[in-house]
């Protein structure tokens, strides 16, 4: 059994997980479409659910690192690359199934009134390797696992709020409003709102491309550490 494979049989040992990736995003789209943005507001704070998703899947990387059971894979003729790749592809293929799964309910649901699914799960489908890598990096600083998984929760809520996920970036002070570009909540929110207002797909092109290189420092910061 591959490394690739395991992930996903480990995965989904844990009915709680299983559970997780269907409760929250059912949930979330028979939320009402609100004013602001014109879009039902599940699709607004999914992203949050999607960060959330992937530091439960990045969890998994954190209990190989305090198990040690990445000192007995080392013995094994796979390397740390090989290691980290196949289970960030496991990964992604299971946040993938999810966005999927999330757009297509919420077109049964709300029809005309979810603007440009195609466009959506674009965002979301970059936006959740851009949460794997946030995840890869915030485990990755962290000696003890208790800290890292206790901050996690408020530290992702905190970037919603002030990324512009839960409210609009303008009703903060200027320099925060400048401040808050550095975070990868920001762009997702810039580019979910950009949808809902009818964005052409050269309107997404800026924030795709910062998440996609929001996404590459993540992983550049996680992978230098073994983990191990």
């Amino acid at each position: 059994m591959t490394i690739f494979t395991f992930v996903f049989k480990r995965f989904f040992r844990k009915k709680s997980n299983s559970l997780f990736l269907l409760v929250l995003p059912i949930g979330s789209v028979f939320l009402p479409t609100g004013e602001w943005p014109p879009m039902p507001l599940g699709f607004q704070y999914y992203p949050l659910l999607l960060l959330f998703i992937a530091t439960r899947l990045g969890g998994i990387i954190l209990e190989d690192r305090f198990n040690k059971t990445l000192l007995r894979v080392s013995v094994a003729p796979i390397t740390h690359f090989q290691y980290l790749w196949q289970n960030l592809l496991a990964y992604t293929i299971i946040l993938t199934t999810v966005n999927v799964a999330f757009i297509l309910l919420g077109v049964l649901v709300h029809g005309d009134n979810l603007p440009s699914p195609l466009f959506l799960f674009i965002i979301y489908t970059a936006f959740s390797m851009t949460a794997l890598g946030f995840s890869l990096a915030w485990y990755s600083i962290f000696r003890n696992k208790e800290t890292a998984t206790s901050v996690l929760g408020g530290v992702i809520i905190l970037m919603g709020m002030l990324g512009g996920v839960m409210w609009p970036v303008e009703i903060m002070p200027s320099f925060i409003q400048r401040a808050v570009m550095l975070l990868p909540t920001y762009w997702v929110a810039e580019a979910t709102t950009l949808v809902s207002y009818g964005a052409t797909a050269k309107d997404l092109v800026l924030p795709l491309v910062i998440m996609f290189l929001f996404c590459i420092a993540f992983l550049l910061v996680g992978s230098r550490r073994r983990l191990s």
